[in-house]
């Protein structure tokens, strides 16, 4: 083997390797910035909103699944498919959220700063799981191997969908 051959084998394992840091360090970010906003909308806007939140997030699953003018939201490009959806989601949550945070009291229920950040974690993984299942993000965004693992299985759908309500039963006092 050449002196060239051996450069050019540490120079493309250099550049491989530092890709995929660099695509797990994007990832965790993404992982990170959207438990932080769950967890700050949980300390400035309090229990109750935080709470009528998690739930409106899961309630609007299934008006979203059902919505009759689906065929009406654009397929191609991939990115005004995934915008036209998440729209048509985030109106039918906002609605939802509307609606429960005016029944939701915060005065009687207590999340400790723990539950605050699993409750966080849960409603990003939720976020994230309906991303791969529901919105088809992988023609935008292509999450690691790792992450995929986590949230891109079919069999793990149920699970992060259900976390949110599970983490409110123990946690939301």
């Amino acid at each position: 083997m050449s002196a060239t051959g051996t450069i050019a084998q540490i120079t493309n394992l250099a550049t491989n390797t530092s890709f995929s840091a660099w695509a797990t360090t994007n990832d965790f970010l993404v992982v990170i910035i959207l438990a932080a906003a769950f967890f700050l909308f949980a300390w400035f806007m309090g229990r109750g909103a935080f709470v009528a939140l998690l739930i409106s997030l899961m309630a609007a699953y299934g008006p979203f699944i059902f919505f009759p003018y689906n065929s009406f939201l654009p397929k191609e490009p991939p990115m005004a498919a995934l915008l036209a959806n998440a729209g048509v989601y985030a109106v039918i949550t906002f609605v939802f959220f509307v609606v429960l945070k005016r029944v939701i009291s915060s005065d009687f229920i207590y999340i400790g700063l723990l539950g605050r950040f699993i409750l966080s974690f849960l409603g990003t993984a939720f976020l994230i799981a309906l991303a791969s299942h529901v919105f088809s993000i992988s023609s935008i965004y292509q999450f690691t191997p790792a992450i995929s693992a986590l949230f891109a299985q079919e069999q793990y759908f149920f699970w992060w969908f259900s976390g949110p309500a599970i983490g409110l039963l123990f946690f939301a006092r």
